[in-house]
């Protein structure tokens, strides 16, 4: 491993190999500085910066920032490279690679056949020395389709994960959450709970109950309850009709193992939801969520930046072809990422990362209520990932999360981004909406002005 250098205004900087580049060359990040990583002086980020931006894309293959020998993720990425589609851009720089997926040789065709060329690491780097309008063109530039009762991630449609979250799972406050959305147009993505207790017993409870919901409306799309793989393989081999199976992952092993996974037990998650095949349309049955600073909170980072160490994490959803896969951007506290300006950044560099690596990416716009952040800050990120052609956001009763006490995206911001960027949800679902009159017949996303028929007995029995 040979160290890089740069002068700026008469001094040398000196990093001492690549995963200290990659650190100092990141935005401020107080997860960063928490781990004493960061750049000490604007000056020295700048430095960083410039000198990433003339290292070679090949250098990635070989400099690893987590060590091969004691890390699966990075066998995992070093072992499925495809060499083929890297040839495309093997011969640039990463300031090379900015400057050509800027360009109009960029297109949607071109980076889908590019994605199995390019490692987390090139595209963490890549994202470093790009501006905010940059990492949105270039990711509304990526297309990622993926299917299991819906299609979810075409042009100009936008979905949501419906989250009926109730501190005791109560059934009554669940249906009635669900129904809300439902008349919002929410629930194209997912119909997701994060259960309040993780026994095999109230997963299959909720599971039931979502699936006895989507069976008896007939809608298009999908359930999971945001529990343990372990416990959804548990709750198959029960009989239980799960939809998608669900697990927080990340970008090393040592963190994966925290959450008590490796790619072995994701892999028999995976198989146990393919061998239900209740996909009607597509059989793509993960659900992954992510977000920057899990692996430094679980003292497994091995002295690399939190936004290369997310990007990693996308690694391992790749193998798996996930349906849906979200970054919980603000949900890890200030800590990690600060303030709004913080998160507004590490969002859409986490959706550019993702895209670019041929992700289904959503996000979980959202903030602890003891962040530097408000609902401000989270329209900026709305409106953004729209623009830049996100798959999918949360779908909150008045953004008020009062199981997992965060602030995220409500019904009616979903709406919002869907009426003012156009966008529409999965065609599925959008035939489902207006057949149950939720919306109104047209081109346009707009409410029906009257309670729909299939839910009147349902609102009035609340």
């Amino acid at each position: 491993m040979g160290s890089f250098a740069h002068i700026v205004g008469g001094e040398r900087y000196v990093f001492d190999d690549l995963k200290d580049l990659l650190a100092k060359a990141s935005p401020l990040r107080s997860g960063d500085q928490l781990a004493g990583i960061a750049a000490e002086t604007d000056a020295q980020r700048a430095a960083a910066q410039i000198t990433l931006a003339d290292v070679p894309l090949t250098v990635f293959l070989e400099e690893q920032v987590v060590p091969y020998e004691t890390d699966e993720v990075t066998r995992l990425i070093i072992d499925t490279h495809d060499t083929a589609a890297f040839k495309a851009v093997a011969h640039l720089t990463v300031g090379g690679f900015r400057d050509w997926l800027l360009s109009d040789h960029a297109t949607t065709e071109a980076l889908t056949k590019l994605a199995p060329g390019l490692t987390p690491e090139m595209v963490a780097a890549v994202s470093k020395i790009m501006r905010v309008q940059d990492l949105v063109m270039v990711a509304k530039k990526c297309r990622v389709v993926t299917k299991f009762r819906n299609t979810i991630g075409l042009e100009g449609r936008m979905a949501t994960r419906l989250q009926p979250n109730h501190p005791t799972d109560d059934a009554a406050g669940i249906a009635a959450s669900i129904v809300d959305g439902l008349l919002y147009g929410n629930g194209d993505a997912v119909i997701g709970i994060n259960p309040a207790t993780d026994s095999i017993g109230q997963v299959t409870t909720l599971v039931e109950m979502l699936d006895g919901i989507i069976s008896r409306y007939e809608i298009p799309t999908q359930s999971c309850i945001l529990t343990h793989v372990t416990t959804t393989i548990e709750a198959i081999n029960r009989g239980a009709p799960v939809d998608l199976v669900f697990q927080s992952i990340a970008g090393t092993e040592a963190a994966n193992k925290s959450f008590g996974i490796d790619l072995k037990i994701l892999q028999e998650g995976y198989d146990a939801g393919l061998s239900l095949k209740r996909g009607t349309v597509g059989d793509n049955v993960m659900y992954f969520e992510t977000g920057q600073g899990s692996a430094l909170s679980a003292n497994a980072h091995h002295g690399a930046d939190q936004q290369t160490i997310e990007a990693r994490a996308y690694a391992v959803a790749r193998k798996y072809k996930p349906l849906l896969i979200n970054t919980v951007v603000g949900f890890i506290g200030p800590e990690y990422l600060y303030d709004g300006r913080q998160i507004v950044r590490a969002g859409l560099e986490d959706h550019f990362c993702g895209k670019l690596l041929g992700l289904p990416m959503g996000c979980d716009i959202c903030y602890t209520n003891h962040a530097e952040a408000d609902q401000n800050d989270m329209d900026i990120l709305l409106t953004m990932l729209g623009v830049a052609g996100i798959n999918f956001i949360m779908g909150i009763p008045g953004s008020d999360d009062v199981m997992l006490n965060y602030q995220t995206t409500s019904f009616h911001d979903a709406l919002y981004v869907r009426r003012v960027l156009g966008l529409r949800p999965a065609p599925e679902f959008e035939a489902w909406l207006k057949a149950q009159e939720i919306f109104a017949d047209g081109d346009h996303v707009s409410l029906s002005s009257d309670v729909p028929r299939a839910f009147r007995r349902a609102i009035a029995a609340e």
